[in-house]
Order: structure tokens, then C-alpha cells, then sequence
């Protein structure tokens, strides 16, 4: 979705409806439409994650997201597969925000698309073999750094 699309037509429709005044008024119209239009953007993005939130109750299978693709947002339907990416008897509880180079996060989505899944499924089967791998390394193992006289 476009969001400036919709900031615009706003900033139009204030436009015309102080075009009935004089320059002053118009003059006016176009300083409130210039400091609303944040406003205008964040009040768009609130509707949409309402409209998400009553989506999703809706859903059995899923739930309804918005994310943020530059400025514009996009709602995404996000399948419950992460109870199914959850090992056998633990429930997924935590959610944590990861900040991600843009390159990385575009080798991320190329990998899960590979693979079929959606990005969080991936991650959490990475870093589930990831965990595994460095446990299986025998952890009592260890590394002397350093120089020696004799």
C-alpha cells in the first residue's frame, strides 16, 4: 500500500475545502496540511494494525500483520506455523526484535523461499541447528592463546 498516496489525497482535500476562503485561509490550509501530514501517515498505519488485530480474530489458522516496507505498510498473513517450527513440547513464548543488515535480511528471505517457509520458520531452524552444532563440539574443549618461554 502507498501510503503517500493516501497522505496526499488528504493534503487535496484540505486544499479544496479551504479553497472557499480567501489567501489567508489557503495560505493557512497548506501550513496545517504540511504539520499533519505525520499525523496523517501514523493515523493510516494505527487503522490498518486495528483492522489487523480484528482480522486475525477471525482467523484459525493464522493472523494478520503489518510491517513497515520503507514507509509504506503491508499487511501480511502469517500462517500459525510457528507452533509447527516449535521443537516437540515447547510452545513458543518469546518474541524478540532482531535489527538485521538489509543485505543479510535479503539472503535470509532468498534462503526461506528456497526452502518453502516463512523467514521466522527458517531462523528458528537455524538457529535451532546452530545450537545443536556447538553443543556437539564437545564444550569442555578448550583454546590456549598466547606465547611461551623455556
Amino acid at each position: 500500500m502507498q501510503i503517500e498516496e493516501h497522505v496526499q489525497a488528504l493534503r487535496e482535500d484540505l486544499a479544496r475545502i479551504a479553497a472557499v476562503g480567501d489567501d489567508a485561509t489557503r495560505h493557512a490550509a497548506e501550513l496545517l496540511a504540511a504539520a499533519l501530514e505525520p499525523s496523517f501517515a501514523r493515523r493510516i498505519q494505527e487503522a490498518l494494525a486495528e483492522s489487523a488485530l480484528e482480522l486475525s480474530a477471525e482467523l484459525e489458522d493464522g493472523r494478520i500483520e503489518v510491517r513497515l516496507v520503507g514507509n509504506d505498510p503491508e499487511l501480511v498473513f502469517v500462517p500459525d506455523e510457528l507452533e509447527r517450527s516449535a521443537p516437540p513440547g515447547e510452545a513458543p513464548e518469546a518474541r524478540i526484535t532482531l535489527r538485521l543488515p538489509k543485505s543479510l535480511k535479503a539472503r535470509i528471505e532468498i534462503a526461506s523461499a528456497r526452502e518453502g517457509v516463512s523467514v521466522n520458520t527458517w531462523l528458528i531452524k537455524a538457529l535451532q541447528r546452530s545450537c545443536e552444532s556447538k553443543s556437539g563440539h564437545g564444550g569442555s574443549r578448550r583454546r590456549l592463546s598466547g606465547f611461551g618461554r623455556s
